[in-house]
């Protein structure tokens, strides 16, 4: 089997990588990639009492299990299936049911934290990074936070102040000096999508 071709989507939380991974998966097709979402590695609270889960800092690399997403890769790579987990973001806790994601062509990896990671960035042929201003990403972010995981204006611009903001300034931001390719305005820069995809297609041909 001939190794995957493996892409990294990154950028601040609300920055439109979504968009971008989705523009890329639709133009891939589903029989030929498989996406991993850095955030369905989110380590388990389980553990942890509901009102001690939503103290914890989860923009800080140290709240996912890198190495498991890590291990899942080279899986892949090797021609095995791997069990992601799914993750609750309403309660901070993993599920008990799993996603079974079987090797193709081409890996798909999204999250705000993916360059940071040096042993995840090792793996990675393609590195993207989507970059939008920071008032744009605070508001789509407190779109997606109150509408699709169900909470509150106040907690929501809390978080953002106690850990997204420092987290971005410390760990995101920075690790965009690794990306390949860097697309401004998100993921309506239909131009630099079109970069990528001619990118995305060569890699793919010379393989």
């Amino acid at each position: 089997m001939t190794k995957p071709l493996i892409i990294g989507v990154a950028g601040g939380s609300g920055s439109g990588k979504t968009t971008v991974v989705n523009h890329i998966s639709k133009t891939l097709g589903a029989e030929s990639h498989q996406l991993l979402q850095h955030d369905s590695y989110y380590r388990d609270l389980k553990h942890l009492e509901f009102e001690e889960r939503i103290k914890q800092n989860f923009d800080h690399p140290a709240s996912l299990e890198t190495e498991l997403l890590i291990r899942h890769i080279n899986a892949l790579c090797e021609g095995y299936p791997v069990e992601v987990p799914q993750y609750d973001f309403a309660n901070h806790i993993r599920k008990k049911e799993t996603t079974t994601v079987t090797p193709k062509k081409v890996i798909l990896i999204d999250g705000i934290l993916i360059f940071s990671e040096p042993e995840l960035l090792e793996l990675m042929d393609v590195k993207i990074f989507v970059d939008t201003d920071d008032d744009i990403r605070l508001l789509r972010r407190l779109k997606r936070d109150i509408n699709e995981r169900g909470r509150s204006v106040e907690s929501v611009i809390k978080q953002y102040q106690e850990f997204v903001r420092p987290m971005h300034l410390e760990f995101v931001q920075p690790s965009k000096r690794y990306a390949d390719v860097i697309i401004p305005r998100g993921g309506k820069n239909q131009i630099a999508l079109d970069m990528v995809l001619a990118l995305i297609n060569e890699q793919l041909s010379s393989r």
